[in-house]
């Protein structure tokens, strides 16, 4: 089975991210590296994954091309900034070939804060299974979506906004929720246990 380019894109992308919020939680939780990576692998990794999918998938329902692209410069700062207990992240993204309307970008921009999301829901009930990992994930994924809805050029949010302002408003609106609801059940599990 050959691997595409685009494959390993979000593999090598995946991994340094992965790499970098486990050095963070190395540095700040006192986890061991290994499974702090593993961890990290498993909730903003693959948070990531799903956002840029995502946005890959809706682009391409349009007919367009698009391609996830690594930036390489910004995984090696992301590792290296954990380092120094900081990460910058900015792994990369999807390419898309082709006019693109007003409506189609919002939407394609839509997906990958809705995939977020998403995700921080699967997150929410496993806080009763396996807490370490869900509340992280929970969080981190709830994060992704209000930090990619920040209304300045470049960010999801921008062209969410330029499109539909009521869409907008319910992403927002839904992602502070989600980023409550991680702060609710953590200080709640947090009294009981």
């Amino acid at each position: 089975m050959k691997l595409t380019f685009e494959f390993k894109e979000l593999i090598k992308a995946w991994a340094a991210i992965s790499i970098a919020f486990g050095i963070l939680m190395y540095v700040y939780y006192d986890v061991v590296l290994g499974l702090g990576i593993i961890i990290a692998a498993l909730t903003v990794g693959l948070g990531f994954i799903v956002h840029e999918l995502a946005h890959r998938y809706f682009a391409r329902k349009f007919g367009k091309h698009a391609e996830f692209r690594a930036n390489n410069m910004m995984l090696i700062i992301a590792i290296l900034m954990s380092l120094l207990g900081v990460v910058i992240a900015a792994p990369g993204a999807v390419i898309i070939s082709g006019f693109v309307s007003k409506r189609q970008g919002g939407i394609i921009a839509s997906a990958g804060p809705a995939a977020n999301l998403l995700l921080a829901l699967v997150f929410l009930p496993l806080i009763f299974v396996i807490p370490e990992i869900a509340f992280y994930g929970l969080m981190i994924n709830a994060w992704l979506a209000l930090f990619n809805l920040i209304p300045f050029r470049g960010f999801d949010g921008h062209r969410i906004l330029e499109w539909n302002k009521l869409t907008y408003l319910g992403l927002i609106v839904a992602a502070i929720i989600m980023n409550l609801f991680h702060i609710i059940t953590y200080n709640f599990t947090s009294m009981i246990g």
